[in-house]
């Protein structure tokens, strides 16, 4: 098992020189310099990732990681926890919303199983359960130092190979039902955010569980005392399996030089443990959308990222992710197929 410097030792600042040549390549496109707003910046973002001003991805995929949570035990959730294993064999057989938007976005969905209470056998699924589950947040740790460990592992080591085998844009998902309330809680103890700042609805529920909701990610906080300036610690005690697997994933994709699209709330909270982890990864990170999370946003101004969509939406599973792959290879399209000024003939604005 990779110590968390072996992990982030390998990943390196964006290629800024090529990241300036993108920039004067969109400059010189027949528009107004920045007109196409954030389809310009994620065109010298991709390059500064790939050193490539018109990169090409391969395959591209999705990975779900699923995992229960100790704390449903808290009733957080309006879901009972045996939905989450229900949900991997709807994501293995194709049905859920993920599945279709991948497909329509021509990427492939890999499910891992790293922590779902239940045993599964089928050949799509990549089965690297770490435990049946966390442990109660509020009560304990949600984990030992040694199981976030692993379960970062896992990530990091699908990345490398996904990457090996062509994977040139990858998104993140999940599923775990009752999996707001640690995101909730790694926000609070990375940021400092009040619990009741930080948590919300989640799957939709109500005035008064949201309240105990609240209570709970207070007591998770009391009780575990995070340090936030020990972020595999706060992972540990107040974060999720699915939670550390996405960490892991983003990491070993930047380590890979390969850009990852980041989901939702919870998708968020695996991006800011590894910016905490890997000030660098940041870099190598493009945010979808906006959820209707309440935390979200806090969450993505902590990691310094700015999403692309607002759709209200707050499914998760990567749903939102994969929907701006379509907004991803436009913006290479755009450096790649755009007329220039000087090859179209049209007058430039200096001329």
């Amino acid at each position: 098992m990779l110590s968390i410097r072996e992990i982030t030792q390998g990943i390196e600042p964006l290629n800024a020189e090529m990241m300036e040549r993108a920039r004067e390549h969109l400059d010189q496109l027949t528009k107004p310099p920045g007109s196409l707003g954030k389809l310009e910046g994620i065109a010298a973002q991709l390059a500064g990732i790939t050193g490539e001003l018109y990169p090409q991805f391969g395959r591209k995929a999705v990975v779900v990681m699923a995992g229960d949570h100790g704390v449903c035990e808290e009733g957080i959730s309006a879901f009972p926890s045996q939905v989450t294993g229900q949900m991997v064999l709807n994501f293995l057989s194709g049905g859920a919303a993920v599945n279709v938007l991948a497909r329509h976005g021509g990427a492939e969905v890999i499910c891992v199983d790293i922590g779902v209470d239940g045993e599964f056998s089928h050949p799509l699924l990549r089965s690297c359960k770490i435990r049946k589950g966390t442990r109660n947040m509020a009560k304990e740790a949600a984990m030992t130092s040694e199981e976030a460990l692993a379960a970062v592992n896992v990530g990091y080591a699908l990345a490398r190979e996904l990457a090996e085998q062509g994977v040139g844009l990858f998104a993140t998902g999940e599923m775990g039902i009752g999996n707001t309330t640690p995101s909730a809680a790694l926000l609070s103890a990375f940021t400092g955010l009040p619990p009741s700042a930080a948590a919300g609805r989640g799957t939709g529920i109500d005035d008064q569980r949201l309240q105990h909701k609240i209570q709970v990610v207070a007591r998770a906080l009391e009780v575990n005392a995070p340090d936030p300036e020990a972020p595999l610690e706060v992972l540990a005690k107040v974060g999720g399996l699915e939670i550390a697997g996405l960490t892991g994933l983003i990491l070993g994709a930047a380590a890979a030089r390969k850009p990852v699209v980041i989901d939702g709330f919870i998708s968020a909270a695996a991006a800011l443990t590894a910016s905490r982890l890997a000030p660098l990864s940041t870099g190598y990170m493009i945010a979808s959308h906006l959820s209707g999370e309440q935390g979200h946003a806090r969450m993505l101004q902590a990691v310094e990222l700015s999403p692309m969509l607002t759709l209200d939406m707050r499914l998760g599973e990567g749903t939102g992710a994969v929907l701006c792959f379509h907004l991803i290879e436009a913006a290479v399209k755009v450096m790649a197929e755009m007329a220039t000024f000087a090859s179209a003939g049209v007058t430039n604005k200096d001329q």
